[in-house]
Parts: C-alpha cells; structure tokens; sequence
C-alpha cells in the first residue's frame, strides 16, 4: 500500500505536522488566516511554510474524494 493512499498515516500527519505548533494557536490555521486578510507582507518562506503544513491536509482531501467517487461508481 502506497504511503499517499493510506488515511490513518495521513491523518496522523494532518494531526502533527499539519497542526504543530499547537500553542498558541495551530500554525496552519494562523498561515491560513494571514492568507485570507489579504496576506500582506508573506514572504516566499511564508507560503512555502503554508504549503508544507497544508500537504498533509491536500493528501487528505485527496483521499476522501478518491472514497467518494469510488462509492458513486459501484
């Protein structure tokens, strides 16, 4: 089985690295609300940074919609 296939090691990366560090609040969401203030001021770190702590949660939407489809076409 693939790593990118398999939703209980995505998850457990959505729920680490996706959300770490989780004090004072989770990196992502903070990235994610700085992005949609108009993201003034990010830097090419700044998205990079997005990118990596948003992958794991792509991955899981990614696998969600690969269940659903498969679901709809049996």
């Amino acid at each position: 089985m693939s790593a990118f296939n398999n939703w209980k090691l995505i998850l457990l990366l959505c729920l680490t690295l996706g959300l770490a560090p989780y004090i004072p609040e989770p990196h992502f969401l903070g990235k994610l609300r700085w992005v949609t203030g108009g993201a003034h001021g990010m830097q090419l770190m700044d998205w990079f940074d997005l990118l990596l702590h948003g992958f794991p949660f792509i991955l899981l939407i990614r696998i969600i919609f690969i269940k659903i489809v498969k679901k709809n076409a049996s």
